[in-house]
């Protein structure tokens, strides 16, 4: 790219919401922005917004480009799909006039919560995949009382029957008599892991719900609600899938 080329950084910090103009410019001033892991203190300095790699104060922003990225909390009943040949509700149902997008992984049917959607392919295929090892935290309220030993099994990894797998986090939130509320952690996305986790370890899950997916909490959005992903959340799962 020319020097004649790209977008004034300036410009491009401000288009993004990070300050005006010349807020911007003190920023470039202060050192505190990098452009593709470099410190830049040149006023003026063009880039590409769609390709260069922009940190503010370490921070990635993301490049400006026409893909939406947005989070549903899905309602237990709903399926992972856009369309469902037998007429049940699906996360199309609940996204208005935002078009086509992609789910990134699954929830079953009977699981609530966090699924982040989105139309820009690259980003949902590799936050997706399982080499980039993106952590996925549920609350799983689960039969009986969980002892310290079951959770350190969790952790420690158990074997099920398509192979082995590990919590990151194991950790009792509550005894409920005779249910558990568990709060685990892991990053395999294999089909209904949580549940046949709990299976093997001989505490059945009766209610599950995703709470967060990286750096993307699902905090107090309610069932049915939708929210479009935060700058900084968008910069971090750029950085945690290598975009």
């Amino acid at each position: 790219m020319s020097e004649a080329d790209g977008v004034r950084l300036q410009k491009v910090l401000a288009q993004a919401g990070v300050a005006s103009r010349r807020a911007a410019e003190d920023l470039i001033f202060r050192g505190r922005v990098e452009v593709n892991g470099e410190v830049v203190r040149e006023q003026g300095l063009r880039v590409d917004p769609a390709t260069a790699v922009i940190r503010v104060d370490g921070r990635r922003i993301p490049p400006q480009q026409a893909h939406e990225y947005v989070v549903l909390n899905k309602p237990r009943g709903v399926v992972s799909t856009m369309e469902d040949p037998q007429g049940r509700p699906t996360v199309a149902d609940y996204l208005g006039e935002r078009g086509r997008l992609f789910h990134v992984g699954r929830l079953d049917a009977d699981t609530e919560g966090l699924l982040i959607l989105t139309n820009d392919g690259d980003f949902a295929q590799r936050l997706a995949h399982p080499s980039y090892e993106v952590s996925k935290t549920y609350m799983a309220e689960v039969t009986g009382q969980v002892s310290e030993a079951t959770l350190k099994r969790l952790r420690s990894g158990i074997r099920l029957d398509d192979g082995p797998v590990q919590a990151d986090e194991a950790r009792l939130v509550q005894g409920l008599g005779d249910r558990s509320l568990v709060r685990v952690t892991l990053h395999s996305g294999r089909n209904r892991i949580v549940r046949r986790m709990f299976d093997a370890v001989g505490h059945p899950v009766r209610k599950l719900s995703r709470i967060a997916i990286g750096p993307v909490k699902l905090g107090d959005l309610k069932p049915g609600a939708v929210r479009d992903l935060t700058r900084d959340e968008i910069g971090a799962l750029l950085d945690l899938v290598k975009l």
